[in-house]
């Protein structure tokens, strides 16, 4: 009676701690969660409606502040604020969602392959992993914008081959972790080829920390995408960017703060959004990561 005793309350504090951990990441998820959906409700949104024609400009009515037609004034000319924000929601979505997408198609089997690999074959190929990964995506970006002119495509590609390499050692570590575990020295016993390894044990295992990933990735994007937006190495005008915006709102700041404080705001909204949501998924995902009370 007395080992039972003593083994339920053994057994109840790593239970609480458990649930503490699961707990722990709840609010930065609502948090980022609420950030976020606003900023999808937007980008859904502009896809039907808009206040004004986000590319009309007008220049009568100049740099004018809020009115009931124009909710968040104008900019330099003429042009809507509120449209702009609403239709530059897609821009930064479409660059995170390219990013991630091309991240993870290099990243993932990279990873898996160096640790299923024999050491020496992994080793070198993690070596190689980070040569790329010490080369800043931002400047990969402007340097394939000047080869092959700025557009949103060179961003996305760009961009998805600077998150590669960081994707490709987070995928490594969570690989060789799970092929200690019991089960997979099991199916390696019964014959299980890599592949089956791969998609059977190692994929399903790994996903929490691809999902975090994932989230500090849209974010990175978001805000790569608004800096070469800013620079006019991003997304090529008519489209709205809230990069672009920054950088016309710069010459007008001290008359007209108003046009670079939306989009601004909508960068901080996003960014903070996604990078709040990948804390909580991290805590919630990553058993090392416990809450003390």
């Amino acid at each position: 009676m007395r080992k039972q005793d003593a083994g339920s309350v053994t057994a109840a504090p790593r239970t609480t701690a458990r649930r503490s951990r699961r707990r722990g990441g709840t609010p930065l998820v609502i948090a980022g969660g609420a950030l976020v959906s606003l900023v999808l409700v937007m980008a859904i949104v502009s896809l039907v409606w808009t206040p004004q024609d986000p590319t009309a400009t007008d220049a009568v009515n100049r740099l004018a502040g809020p009115s009931p037609s124009n909710w968040l004034g104008t900019d330099g000319l003429g042009r809507d604020i509120a449209s702009m924000v609403l239709a530059g929601s897609r821009v930064p979505l479409m660059v995170g969602l390219g990013t991630v997408a091309v991240g993870f198609t290099i990243g993932i089997p990279v990873g898996i392959f160096a640790a299923m690999t024999d050491r020496g074959a992994g080793m070198w190929v993690m070596r190689g992993n980070d040569i790329l990964q010490a080369f800043p995506a931002l400047l990969l970006a402007i340097v394939l914008a000047a080869v092959f002119g700025p557009s949103t495509l060179t961003a996305v590609i760009a961009l998805g081959l600077g998150l590669a390499p960081g994707v490709a050692r987070v995928v490594r570590s969570g690989t060789l972790q799970v092929l200690s575990r019991e089960y997979s020295l099991a199916a390696r016993a019964a014959g299980r080829g890599p592949l089956y390894l791969a998609v059977r044990h190692v994929l399903p295992n790994i996903r929490g920390i691809l999902i975090v990933q994932a989230s500090v990735g849209f974010a990175i994007a978001i805000l790569a995408e608004a800096a070469l937006s800013f620079l006019g190495l991003g997304t090529p005008p008519p489209a709205a960017s809230w990069g672009r915006m920054l950088q016309d709102g710069q010459s007008v700041l001290q008359i007209a703060p108003l046009t670079v404080l939306w989009p601004g705001m909508a960068v901080a909204i996003a960014v903070l959004g996604f990078n709040l949501l990948g804390d909580g998924l991290r805590d919630r995902f990553d058993p090392r990561m416990e809450v003390t009370r």
